[in-house]
Formats: C-alpha cells, structure tokens, sequence
C-alpha cells in the first residue's frame, strides 16, 4: 500500500478519536512539526531503529481516588525506523498494561505511519496509531518536560498473554477513569516485556 494511502487511512481513523467539539481543531502536521513532535518523543533526532519508553503503575491511593478505573498499570513503547524504499520515518507503538481485577497480561500494537502527526487544540501535537483492521487506536501527546507521555482513546482492541487469535481477543474501552493515561518516561529495559523478537529486544536493550 502506498504511504499516501496509509498517512490518510490512519488520519482518517485518529481523528474518528477527537470528540465532537475537538473535529473542527485537527489537522495534520507539517513534516518541520512532525520532525520536531519525534525529537522530543525519542530524546533527539530519531536515527534509523529508536525507541522510547513509558511507564505508569498505578498505586493504592491512586486507584482510591478513580474507582471506576479499570487498568493497574501500563506501559507504551513507541519506536522509529527509517524505511529503505522511501528513506520516510515509520513510526509504531506496542501498548501494554494489566487491570485492577482481572488476571493476565493484555496488549496491542499497530502503526503510526511517517507523517501521521495530529494538531489539536492549538499548539498541542498529538501522534495519532492505528490498529488494523478497524481495530481503533490511540493518540500519543506528550507532557511539556517530555518527560510524560499522554495517551488518549476511546476504544482499542487488545489481545491477552500476546495470544493475536479471535478467542484471545477483547478491547480496552475508555471509561469515566479510562480515557486519558499519563505515563512517565522510563529506560528502555522497563517496555522489554513488550517486545517478542528475539532482534529486536537486542536492539531495544542496546538504545
């Protein structure tokens, strides 16, 4: 599929995600804000593999104070390739977490494209991944340090154990506590359990 056709297929899913008064405000980014949203995502320029990686555990006070959250604890990681054909940055996320009462590991991944960078309500950059296959998605922002990453959806669909089959599959729908997630940025060995290659959890491990 042609990057044109993916940049407009995701953009056109993300910005299904913004609420009804927050349409009129989205728009996609030009490449100087797209490059400038990834050097503070990665910590600086992405190069040809780069990672970044977020965390969030949830404590008892916390959760005391949001009894309608479902999720315990989360982790993002967002990572950055060079493509050899059209020499374009690809971005990719892999969302983990767990929730508060029920057992298991649950996760979903999906793909951000190169230019699929969302500006809403005003100069607040968002980067907007997809999951296949209607799959819905989530907006990534980050926190004015850099040093958060703010996670925004309203519906995801998630697998369980890393088990990508129809039994194993569910969704992750936004609730009253849900919807918006703040993560804060962790080393990159904190999001290893979120990656199955055994290459590429080298390449993770030495960024």
């Amino acid at each position: 599929m042609k990057l044109s056709v993916i940049a407009a297929l995701t953009f056109a899913a993300l910005t299904g995600l913004a609420h009804a008064d927050e349409a009129d405000k989205v728009r996609e980014t030009t490449k100087a804000e797209a490059d400038a949203f990834n050097a503070r995502l990665y910590a600086g320029m992405p190069g040809d593999k780069s990672y970044a990686c977020f965390v969030r555990r949830y404590d008892a006070g916390h959760l005391a104070r949001h009894p309608k959250q479902k999720v315990a604890s989360m982790k993002l990681l967002v990572s950055a390739e060079t493509d050899r054909e059209d020499k374009q940055l690809h971005n990719s996320f892999r969302l983990g977490f767990r929730y508060r009462h029920r057992h298991g590991d649950f996760d979903t991944s999906g793909s951000c494209g190169s230019h699929a960078v969302l500006l809403s309500q005003g100069d607040e950059v968002r980067m907007g991944c997809g999951v296949d296959c209607e799959g819905g998605g989530i907006e990534v922002g980050l926190s004015r340090d850099n040093k958060s990453a703010i996670i925004r959806l309203e519906q995801v669909r998630v697998w369980q154990n890393n088990k990508p089959d129809d039994e194993a599959e569910q969704s992750l729908v936004a609730g009253a506590d849900d919807r918006i997630f703040r993560l804060d940025r962790a080393d990159n060995s904190e999001c290893a359990s979120l990656v199955t290659d055994r290459r590429e959890l080298a390449a993770l491990r030495h960024k």
